[in-house]
């Protein structure tokens, strides 16, 4: 048995503090974590908004984030060279990979891969909330051109479910 001198403590602090553990708040909100604009400025995301949890630090160069789309709402079509790594923990939705849409939902992991397009929305009238994992070091989004968006619109399913 453990004895209660060997349990270790949670502080309230932000993740950038270095502190062991970020305790959970309310409703997917955690204790010292700022809830941010998804991004600054820009028409080609709607109602969604972003946390990050763990801004990387020692020797794990990762960003922990939490996103979280309101219904009706979806995140930029876009791609990057970087991977990353989603689990949905609220609610359910659809996402585009590549030139696939999947229906997802509570518990799915979905793993975007370099310079793949992809979008997730808030498709089924409740929001659509996940985790993700990225490198600290990674590129910006590219957003698709003209020529992109009609190649991709060359897919009917894609078409119908992509918002530029």
């Amino acid at each position: 048995m453990i004895s209660e001198k060997h349990i270790p403590t949670i502080e309230t602090a932000s993740p950038s503090e270095g502190v062991p553990a970020v305790r959970h708040s309310d409703q997917y909100t955690w204790e010292g974590v700022d809830i941010h604009p998804y991004k600054e400025t820009g028409t080609h995301f709607k109602s969604i908004h972003r946390q990050t949890i763990f801004k990387g630090g020692d020797d794990l160069s990762v960003e922990f984030r939490y996103f979280e789309i309101a219904p009706g709402g979806h995140s930029t079509l876009e791609r990057h060279q970087h991977t990353h790594l989603v689990m949905i923990i609220q609610g359910s939705g659809h996402v585009l990979v590549g030139d696939k849409v999947t229906e997802i939902g509570m518990h799915d992991v979905v793993r975007v891969g370099p310079l793949t397009w992809h979008q997730f929305r808030a498709t089924k009238g409740e929001k659509l909330g996940f985790l993700c994992v990225v490198s600290t070091d990674r590129d910006k989004p590219q957003r698709p051109g003209p020529s992109e968006v009609e190649e991709l619109n060359e897919t009917p399913e894609v078409a119908e479910f992509i918002r530029v």
